[in-house]
């Protein structure tokens, strides 16, 4: 031991060895993506970190001398602090693969994942006196797994024909659930013809809002969705209250706690519109290139679930129509056979009645010809009996020429059945004498 430093040779050499270890690895993560932080004693406190590490817990934190509790408090109730006594009691190395921690608190909170290594430094006895905490940020990679699993399950939906409101629905809570900070997702679809976008999906915005915006109008400067749609391109608004699109909407915004809002057309693929995509925030934000390839991919994505869905509806569509022809087809089949069936009756009904009448028409002529007219009625008639009329029916009678034209304008069936005069056209070409004959024929 030297009295200058009260200290063994050898323990000084490994004290020097320590600190020149701490900084070789001070120049290793320096520059690397992966987080490090030296920290020291029972409290531990942060001796010293890499630029990964205090861009991870975030930027106004990037300080030394502190206990970490104290610099980042929210890891105490996360079981972080607890785990970091363990290691530190026991000297046994702690790794964990994709450890989930919240970083920061309120509005500022960000959910991240880490492959973390706790590791014990020690003195040259061997007593622990500090850990080193090693660690990759895998949040991104997690949050990619998420992603196309989600998607996935989207594409799956899809293709095994889900209904639109339902695919639509679950996509924007995919969505609301992947965002590192809160977003409101809405999907609107456009009519046949382009010129109106109706609700179609948003889960998390209030009810009033989408009434209100179902059914806006495409156009420029119609909000971010009716300028987007107008235009066929992105529309970012970052800030509601100033952007004069939004002139006409912003006091709804304002009550329902919007601040921006991005939009995405739908397109299919020939062009046309099918309707937008939108993500909301509570406050005034810029997207960043992850943002914007977000809503490309689920922008895309509702393209195809769209398009199915008109696919689907105009093969509906088409067999409906198909279904009604034929029903009508079937229906005019069905009142010909009957109509055929009722002219065949009528037919075979004239037939038999025709038949009847030649019967009776014969009976009639077998019978004996009267010798006074027989139309007389009840006092009867002393007149010769000179004319035959008969009906429909097949029944016939004699009777003098005025009761034979009494009969025949009383009783419309009537017509003159006489072979002798040969029918009705001998009774009207007749001659004078016969009508003056009648005419002074006394009435009974």
């Amino acid at each position: 031991m030297t009295a200058a430093s009260g200290q063994h040779p050898l323990a000084a050499r490994l004290a020097d060895a320590g600190q020149e270890e701490a900084e070789d690895l001070r120049v290793l993560f320096g520059q690397s993506i992966a987080v490090f932080a030296s920290l020291a004693g029972p409290t531990h406190l942060v001796e010293t970190a890499n630029p990964a590490f205090f861009a991870a817990i975030g930027e106004q934190r990037a300080r030394t001398g502190v206990p970490l509790v104290e610099l980042m408090p929210e890891l105490a109730s996360q079981g972080f602090i607890a785990l970091l006594d363990q290691v530190y009691r026991t000297g046994e190395s702690y790794t964990g693969r994709d450890v989930r921690v919240v970083l920061g608190t309120g509005p500022q909170a960000r959910e991240a994942f880490f492959d973390l290594t706790y590791d014990p430094r020690r003195d040259a006895e061997g007593a622990v006196t500090g850990i080193r905490v090693i660690g990759v940020e895998t949040t991104q990679v997690k949050h990619a797994q998420r992603l196309m699993a989600e998607h996935r399950a989207l594409l799956e939906q899809i293709a095994r024909q889900a209904p639109l409101t339902e695919v639509l629905d679950g996509m924007a809570r995919c969505i609301e659930n992947l965002a590192p900070q809160e977003v409101l997702v809405s999907v609107l679809l456009a009519e046949p013809d382009g010129l109106r976008l109706r609700h179609g999906a948003a889960p998390s915005l209030p009810d009033f809002y989408n009434e209100a915006i179902d059914g806006i109008a495409t156009g420029e400067g119609v909000g971010s969705c009716g300028t987007a749609a107008h235009r066929r391109e992105p529309v970012i608004v970052t800030d509601i209250a100033t952007d004069p699109f939004w002139d006409d909407f912003r006091g709804l915004a304002d009550q329902a706690g919007l601040a921006a809002c991005w939009s995405t057309p739908i397109l299919a693929r020939d062009g046309s519109l099918l309707g937008t995509f939108a993500m909301y925030h509570r406050v005034p934000r810029v997207p960043q290139d992850s943002d914007l390839a977000l809503a490309r991919v689920f922008a895309g994505t509702a393209a195809l679930a769209i398009e199915r869905h008109h696919d689907q509806q105009a093969r509906r569509d088409a067999e409906a129509r198909a279904e009604a022809a034929h029903a009508e087809l079937a229906k005019a089949i069905g009142t010909e056979r009957e109509l055929r069936a009722e002219a065949e009756q009528r037919a075979a009904a004239a037939a038999d009645l025709n038949t009847r009448m030649r019967a009776a028409a014969a009976a009639q002529a077998a019978l004996p010809h009267p010798e006074h007219c027989q139309l007389g009625g009840g006092d009867g008639c002393t007149a010769p009996a000179e004319l035959k009329v008969a009906d429909s029916w097949g029944d016939a009678a004699w009777g003098c020429p005025a009761h034979v034209e009494e009969a025949i304008l009383t009783v419309r069936t009537a017509f003159i059945a006489s072979e002798e005069l040969g029918g009705l056209a001998a009774y009207v070409n007749r001659g004078p004498a016969r009508i003056r004959q009648a005419e002074e024929t006394p009435a009974p």
